[in-house]
């Protein structure tokens, strides 16, 4: 009787699937990896939420949060709580793609030869993204005090099916995380192919890699990995400064079956009218353009702008920006007007004119935008040429760390300016320690 009772309650759930049943053929795992990207798209990850936070974070006095949720305001004010609901949210997503993508990585031999490296290498461009956004959001920047002592992020390499990811996780340093990040990024480039569809290729991950060394403040590789997207001659600028959003398919190279494409993307959020969302259109369009329209653009920075520059036109109603005003619209992450950027910074703070002179960059920028070439440039004007070409585009807050500029009345380094650990974290996962400036309990 005792060893019936034991057979009928020693059942497995079914309710849930084993990951070694439910991964069996190359299919399977492409499948996966369709999901990780779906995750990284998620609107509390790049499908919007991390770019706008950033913008929102390193408000220097451009915009104005209009809107009634509570979470951004904080962030806007630099008076975040612990409990941030966006900072929970981000934290719990963000590793979500993470883990999937380790999920494609534990299966990858599972997948047929001749598409066994492309998968991989696509696994670690997802991974190597979200860790990217995580260790810069979660953790001071690179060049605020020692990266190999500060805490970063919680590494986790395997796959889990645990609730809660970082279960029992303690954070790895700066240091680390970035060059986990170097590493699969490093190992992606040489995985991946030139060509991809709207999916990763060698040089969204060159380009990616860029943006890494350029927050590390080094330079020449960040101008290495810019000048060799830009050689490759994959990618070209747009002839208006304009036609570089709103567009709703990826380029691949044959613009005359695809109008629709941004020729200048080297990676971007695929969204359609049926799956995926655009959180930047989300708050920053306006309500005719399907947006909340929370956020406002401020007179100091329509002030930033020469007369004659076209860019100064991608306003609606001298208050919203509207380069996302298609609710479908791709999410542009890496355009090549940024490869230009980088690599005039790098080659102007080198001395060197690998690829072409940073003058010679800057004036592509600008005539693009309708400006007269410079006949000299200094770093400022550099960084200027930056904030108006890639504003509202998630790069804000960043740029102002790393390159030790006040945002408001608060230093580069001030606390007030890293997420908090999320609250609900420390509470399964005492080992997290918090962010200093937070409450540690």
């Amino acid at each position: 009787m005792f060893q019936a009772c034991d057979n009928r309650l020693d059942v497995d759930p079914n309710d849930t699937v084993d990951s070694e049943n439910a991964i069996q053929t190359s299919a399977d795992v492409e499948s996966l990896l369709v999901g990780a990207y779906n995750a990284l798209g998620d609107g509390d990850v790049l499908g919007g939420n991390v770019q706008r936070d950033a913008e929102l974070m390193g408000d220097n006095g451009e915009v104005y949060w209009d809107g009634t949720f509570v979470d951004p305001e904080q962030i806007w004010r630099k008076e975040m709580l612990t409990t941030n609901d966006q900072a929970r949210q981000t934290w719990l997503d963000t590793y979500v793609a993470i883990n999937i993508a380790n999920t494609v990585l534990e299966y990858v031999d599972l997948v047929t030869e001749d598409r066994i490296e492309r998968v991989e290498g696509e696994a670690k461009f997802v991974r190597a993204l979200a860790y990217f956004e995580l260790v810069r959001v979660y953790a001071k920047a690179w060049n605020d005090g020692d990266p190999a002592e500060n805490p970063g992020v919680p590494l986790i390499l395997e796959p889990t099916t645990l609730l809660n990811v970082n279960e029992m996780a303690t954070r790895n340093t700066v240091a680390e995380v970035y060059g986990q990040i170097i590493t699969d990024l490093t190992e992606a480039v040489d995985l991946l192919p030139e060509v991809n569809g709207f999916f990763a290729t060698k040089y969204s991950a060159h380009a990616i890699l860029s943006r890494v060394y350029l927050m590390q403040g080094n330079y020449a590789e960040a101008r290495n990995n810019a000048n060799l997207v830009i050689e490759s001659g994959e990618f070209s600028l747009e002839d208006k400064f304009a036609d570089a959003f709103n567009k709703t398919s990826r380029a691949t190279g044959d613009r005359e079956s695809n109008t629709n494409a941004s020729v200048e993307d080297i990676y971007a959020i695929q969204i359609t009218s049926q799956d995926g969302v655009n959180n930047l259109n989300t708050f920053f369009g306006s309500a005719d353009f399907g947006g909340r329209g929370d956020i406002l653009i401020e007179p100091a920075h329509f002030a930033l702008y020469e007369p004659e520059d076209e860019r100064a036109l991608m306003f609606y109603d001298d208050t919203y920006t509207t380069k996302w005003n298609n609710i479908a619209g791709n999410v542009n992450i890496v355009r090549l007007a940024e490869m230009y950027l980088t690599r005039a910074e790098a080659n102007f703070r080198l001395g060197t004119t690998l690829g072409a002179t940073a003058l010679e960059d800057i004036n592509v920028i600008r005539e693009r935008a309708g400006l007269l070439p410079a006949a000299s440039i200094t770093l400022n004007d550099i960084l200027l040429q930056r904030r108006l070409e890639l504003a509202f585009e998630g790069h804000e807050v960043h740029d102002r760390k790393r390159t030790q500029r006040d945002i408001g009345d608060k230093p580069f380094d001030d606390p007030n300016l890293v997420f908090p650990i999320p609250q609900r974290e420390r509470i399964i996962n005492p080992g997290l320690d918090q962010n200093d400036g937070y409450p540690n309990n």
